[in-house]
């Protein structure tokens, strides 16, 4: 039952179909590449939505995985092990936290996060019990649990899954005068991605982020920052704040921290915000585990120690650079940071998805979203010719 056809057969009659994939087969993956099960070979532009940042199966991080599966997988944090406090170490060293609490999923980081602000919102800014508000901005994205599909804009995430988690108000993205006006005196945090992903690489203006870093210090309003797409190199930095010249006070991370391996999630934070979470308050059965740790502990390594975030913002640069040179009467805009890069079509271009299918063709992997737009994110190991001959694929398709 190995050919595609019957995989992909087996899939629509067995699992429920949350998902529309583009239908290739994959089954190989290294470096910037991956081939399908008739043995093509495509070059990924989504990199798992940026889980894969060091490319498909880094040797090292696969290497780390191997030994210590061998060693010792999970303990629960009912005990402890030898990984985690390494990993809380040169994640510390790396990112400047102070306290750390590691989870799986992205969206358990949000959901942590959450927990944290509200918690620390009542016991140390003294908001009434049952208060506390969440700032968040319109068409953000930051998982699909009840609770984050609660403060969604988009009716896909959250229509049909009420009731609703209350203490949220949303915002316009980019606009700092609507973010100031929405600040009251139960307002605990704000929840912001520094470039809106799966939005369509949404950048916000100049400034923006300098002022909503004011308006929280002021106003005593934990800033959180998801970085778990735009984190660790995609935008061309470590963190995607660094563009914006800003600290926040909470940093989510996830995606890139296995490099593609395992689910491995983290909040970076301080011991206030942190420090309201006693024994028995919120935790996880992998979270903080053994193989997690040595995984994430030689994905960040390779990352840094190999000159992937110097790299991505010099073949960010230079992608741009291609894709803004294209002639075409269809390409209504193109915007990006470092490898986090989109193309948006005109609405008479009839939709993205059929561009994607037709990249798909050409050997390139692309991913639509919000209708019009083709999103690319390829690998932050691509080299200078590989860019040359994405942009080329990209150009043949949309002339």
């Amino acid at each position: 039952m190995n050919n595609s056809k019957n995989l992909i057969d087996t899939e629509q009659r067995l699992g429920a179909h949350n998902y529309k994939p583009l239908d290739v087969v994959l089954t190989r993956g290294e470096g910037v590449y991956v081939w399908d099960t008739d043995g093509k070979r495509y070059l990924d532009c989504l990199s798992a939505y940026s889980a894969v940042n060091q490319g498909h199966c880094h040797p090292k991080i696969l290497a780390a995985m191997v030994e210590q599966a061998g060693k010792l997988t999970l303990t629960s944090r009912a005990f402890r092990n030898d990984q985690l406090a390494y990993l809380y170490e040169e994640l510390a060293a790396l990112t400047g936290s102070h306290k750390i609490l590691p989870m799986n999923s992205g969206a358990e980081a949000v959901e942590t996060a959450i927990k944290a602000v509200r918690k620390w919102g009542y016991e140390v800014k003294g908001v009434p019990d049952g208060k506390a508000e969440i700032i968040v901005c319109a068409d953000n994205f930051h998982g699909r649990t009840l609770s984050i599909i609660s403060f969604s804009t988009d009716p896909d995430a959250r229509t049909g899954f009420g009731p609703y988690t209350p203490g949220f108000r949303t915002v316009p993205f980019g606009d700092a005068d609507a973010f100031a006006a929405a600040i009251n005196e139960n307002t605990v945090a704000a929840l912001i991605e520094p470039i809106q992903g799966e939005a369509g690489v949404i950048i916000p203006p100049t400034g923006y982020f300098k002022r909503v870093r004011e308006l929280c210090t002021e106003n005593k309003v934990t800033l959180i920052l998801d970085e778990i797409q735009t984190g660790l190199g995609r935008t061309g930095k470590l963190l995607a704040e660094e563009h914006e010249g800003i600290e926040a006070d909470v940093t989510l991370i996830g995606k890139a921290l296995s490099g593609g391996f395992y689910p491995v999630s983290a909040v970076l934070s301080n011991s206030e915000v942190l420090g309201v979470l006693k024994p028995g308050q919120h935790g996880s059965t992998f979270g903080g585990n053994p193989l997690a740790c040595a995984v994430a502990r030689a994905a960040l390594k390779v990352l840094t120690e190999e000159g992937m975030i110097e790299n991505g913002e010099k073949m960010g640069d230079y992608f741009l650079e291609g894709l803004r040179s294209i002639r075409s009467n269809i390409v209504k805009d193109v915007r990006g940071r470092g490898l986090m890069m989109a193309v948006e079509l005109v609405p008479e271009a009839g939709g993205a998805r059929q561009f994607c299918y037709t990249l798909k063709d050409h050997g390139l992997l692309a991913k639509d979203t919000h209708e019009n737009t083709i999103r690319l994110a390829p690998p932050l190991v691509i080299t200078k010719s590989q860019v040359d001959w994405a942009v080329e694929q990209i150009e043949k398709t949309l002339a």
